[in-house]
């Protein structure tokens, strides 16, 4: 970044960021990263950050959307100064907007159509020019009518230059653009129009977006001169990838940020992987969400373009949910327990709040999204007579398997303590006494205890579930495999 796009220009809190999503449809990866941006350079330099939903496309706008922007930013604590503006709510700022324009003689009256619109720029086409609008109704002094629509009366000749803080230095050339419109023949605004309106009269100092929009840049320039205001800084971004290089999309895994929420991902670890995703610092991959605050400066903005990773993100998660206290995580893995802390997981049931929290620091290492969390806790939390066992797992018991279950049944209920040195002493001597390999009672324990084959360290389990719990569900097991099909036991 130079001098010329540096925030630290700004005094403390004079800068404005803001972000404009429109609600056409949920909040997806690409428009939740340009949000973080925004967000953070906010932070970062004691500014304003401004929401602004652009719901101008009658048609195209929905409510659940909205509701869903909305949510999405609340979700990953994107927190906005003031109440969100609706441009739907502003026709009247951008009409008189308009009118200022006209009466300065930097916007004028046109009475083509689009059909008229598109000969000219075909005609242009077949003469290798610029397809562009030629302007035929510029001088003629229309005024107001049915079908007619409001265009800028933009200068024929010059250069339209601005420094970027991604891509540098940018020149456009006048004679590339053509006159646009600013308001359609149904009165409604066009998108250049109503930001150039909102950006000004919001007093927003810097832009940052994805560089889809760099062609617009220069119109918008246009405008500012027009009005006789000072633009924004612009900083564009490169578009987010698929892994393959292609325009990023749901067969690459990326999802909308509620559904990231539903999924069981942090808001901490999505805003540090969209950070990440275009900008660096360094080598270091894990920020704390003060961490990113106070780095993120608007520089070392990647002019590549990232590629979205989802297994990357899964451990960018995971890394996160290692760093919470079990406390500190329940408040987050409630809604994937079915629970309030209090009652568990199945309809009826009971359980401890103690024991999910002993249930969070045994697992939360191994989990690598909430809901893996909360799924890898259920057996756990589940009582014995509502124990569902994976499909196979009650049948890989064999006569030896239940001789050893009923064995060490009778032993961890004859201990005084249930602590995990007493329980690991009684399980390692009864391996040594047997001349077995732990496997051969790790597996069936198991079995009895989690319903699966696989799991964390078994003699963790038996302490975090506790003496009860656990002689019920081997109990259980043992009583289900001696009545089984093929009567293992």
């Amino acid at each position: 970044m130079n001098a010329a796009t540096s925030p630290t220009l700004f005094t403390r809190g004079s800068l404005v960021t803001r972000f404009a999503p429109s609600p056409t449809g949920h909040l997806h990866i690409g428009g939740a990263r340009t949000a973080v941006f925004c967000w953070l350079l906010a932070r970062r330099y004691g500014g304003r950050f401004v929401l602004r939903i652009e719901d101008t496309d009658r048609e195209r706008s929905r409510q659940e959307y909205t509701d869903s922007i909305l949510a999405s930013m609340r979700r990953l604590k994107l927190d906005w100064d003031g109440d969100p503006i609706f441009q739907k709510d502003r026709f009247a700022v951008y009409d008189a907007a308009v009118e200022r324009l006209l009466a300065s003689g930097h916007a004028y009256w046109c009475a083509c159509s689009p059909e008229t619109v598109e000969a000219a720029r075909e005609k242009a086409r077949s003469e290798g020019k610029k397809p562009r609008y030629d302007g035929r109704c510029r001088n003629l002094g229309l005024g107001p009518g049915p079908g007619r629509t409001v265009r800028l009366a933009a200068p024929a000749e010059g250069r339209i230059e601005f420094d970027d803080m991604v891509k540098g230095r940018l020149a456009f050339e006048a004679s590339e653009l053509d006159d646009m419109v600013l308001r359609r023949a149904d009165g409604s605004p066009t998108y250049n129009f109503s930001v150039v309106v909102d950006d000004a009269a919001m007093n927003i100092t810097h832009v940052l977006r994805g560089d889809d929009h760099v062609n617009n840049t220069p119109r918008q320039i246009l405008l500012y001169r027009a009005f006789g205001a000072e633009p924004p800084v612009f900083g564009h971004v490169p578009m987010i990838l698929g892994p393959d290089r292609q325009k990023l999309s749901k067969r690459h895994g990326a999802k909308s940020v509620m559904e990231y929420d539903k999924d069981g991902f942090l808001p901490d670890a999505l805003v540090n992987y969209l950070v990440r995703l275009g900008w660096s610092c360094g080598d270091r991959e894990i920020f704390e969400r003060d961490e990113l605050v106070s780095l993120f400066d608007g520089g070392n903005l990647n002019r590549s373009p990232a590629a979205f990773d989802p297994q990357k993100l899964l451990w960018v998660n995971a890394e996160h949910m290692r760093r919470y206290t079990p406390e500190a995580l329940l408040p987050e893995l409630r809604p994937f327990l079915n629970t309030d802390g209090e009652s568990g997981p199945q309809a009826g049931a009971t359980v401890d709040r103690k024991l999910v929290l002993a249930c969070i620091g045994m697992l939360q290492g191994r989990a690598r999204t909430l809901k893996d969390l909360a799924e890898q806790m259920r057996p756990v939390l589940t009582p014995a007579d509502d124990l569902v066992y994976a499909e196979g797992a009650l049948e890989s018991l064999g006569p030896d398997d239940c001789a050893h279950l009923a064995e060490l049944r009778d032993r961890l209920a004859a201990l005084e303590a249930f602590d995990r040195d007493t329980l690991h002493a009684a399980v390692q001597a009864y391996v040594e006494e047997k001349g077995l390999k732990f496997k051969a009672v790790g597996l069936p324990l198991r079995v009895a205890l989690l319903g699966a084959v696989n799991g964390p360290d078994i003699v963790q389990v038996m302490q975090t579930a506790g003496r009860e719990d656990t002689l019920a569900k081997l109990d259980r097991a043992l009583k289900l495999a001696a009545g089984g099909v093929q009567n293992q036991c």
